[in-house]
């Protein structure tokens, strides 16, 4: 079932309130060091943030987008999925800048 933006960004501020629904994929930590970005920042970004980039279907089936945020002084910008399995649904945490 296709999901728009505001359900999309409903869904990931709900997981997001539990750190333990977000895995940071290995790509997205690096980034994170390079661009000095914080984890925290990155749980702002996934519970306050707003849509930059549409919800779309992945390759892999799992719907996807990137929200934006300032905290902090800095703008920040994360690439989320939404990944099932089954222990239920968690945030695929894809790339930061």
């Amino acid at each position: 079932m296709p999901l728009n933006d505001a359900n999309l960004l409903r869904i990931i501020r709900e997981l997001a309130q539990k750190t333990e629904n977000v895995f940071i994929e290995p790509h997205a930590k690096k980034r994170m060091r390079e661009r000095r970005i914080t984890r925290t920042q990155v749980y702002a970004c996934l519970r306050l943030g707003v849509i930059d980039e549409h919800a779309h279907e992945n390759i892999r089936g799992n719907w996807k987008c990137t929200l934006r945020h300032h905290h902090a002084g800095d703008l920040v910008r994360v690439t989320a999925a939404i990944e099932k399995d089954d222990d239920g649904d968690w945030i695929a945490v894809v790339t930061v800048f």
